[in-house]
């Protein structure tokens, strides 16, 4: 057996040829390669998705060490997307990954969005930028899987998968909600989220996380406390969805 065909056999044995050669096909988008879009990069990597965009503008600290996959004493301040991409190759070097070290916003969402994606996954964790990011993936009729709080939480039996609108106890949810409403978003944006209640609903006051490119954009980040594990399966159960829904005959 060669290096190529063992490297997906035991994917191919599980979801057969066709849903296979569906995945290699597949054009996945994702925006933010922190601790939940890192992890779900590396597992689609691994299950074979054959095109990536990779959307970030941060560069690996060492507060990022403690949760993110992406994060290695050996490449602190290397530019996320760069490194993603790196890893990618070495898993699949057959994969085609185009990287963009952008900021998320009203004047940039066309350019992460255009052409559309087979799917995007939001793992974006600021509040602005994620809602025009799911606005105008929604208008571009493009699937998405978006990652709510994985912060602060330590039970992962409470992770669910859902449409946005039948969220609970999320309070970052709660606020996008609201805001969608109000561009006239309905049903259709898909979320990982948890049921498990936090004390914190995104309107606090915001403590400044490390200097970043962007720092003068928007509002600054929350530093929140969180564990590997916990944001660990919101990647992978995103990469488990982005997985059964690239599979399906419709893509």
């Amino acid at each position: 057996m060669t290096e190529d065909n063992a490297r997906y056999t035991r994917i191919i044995q599980l979801l057969g040829k066709e849903k296979f050669a569906r995945l290699q096909r597949g054009r996945v988008t994702i925006v933010g390669l922190g601790a939940v879009g890192g992890h779900a990069l590396e597992a689609l990597a691994r299950a074979g998705v054959g095109s990536f965009r990779l959307v970030d503008f941060d560069v690996l600290q060492p507060s990022n060490i403690n949760r993110q996959i992406l994060a290695l004493t050996t490449n602190l301040n290397r530019s996320k997307v760069e490194v993603a991409r790196e890893r990618v190759l070495a898993i699949n070097p057959d994969c085609k990954v185009e990287t963009m070290a952008a900021f998320a916003a009203e004047d940039t969402t066309e350019k992460i969005l255009q052409p559309p994606p087979d799917l995007l996954i939001d793992a974006i964790d600021s509040l602005n930028p994620k809602t025009q990011l799911l606005v105008a993936a929604y208008g571009y009729g493009i699937p998405t899987i978006s990652s709510m709080g994985a912060a602060l939480r330590t039970d992962p039996t409470q992770i669910q998968y859902g449409d946005i609108f039948d969220s609970r106890n999320c309070p970052l949810a709660k606020h996008l909600r609201k805001r969608l409403r109000r561009r006239q978003i309905g049903r259709g944006i898909f979320c990982v989220y948890s049921t498990e209640k936090v004390d914190f609903d995104y309107q606090q006051s915001e403590e400044p996380d490390n200097a970043t490119p962007f720092a003068d954009r928007g509002r600054q980040r929350n530093v929140l406390g969180s564990l590997p594990t916990l944001t660990g399966i919101f990647g992978l159960y995103i990469a488990n969805q982005a997985i059964l829904r690239l599979c399906q005959e419709d893509q």
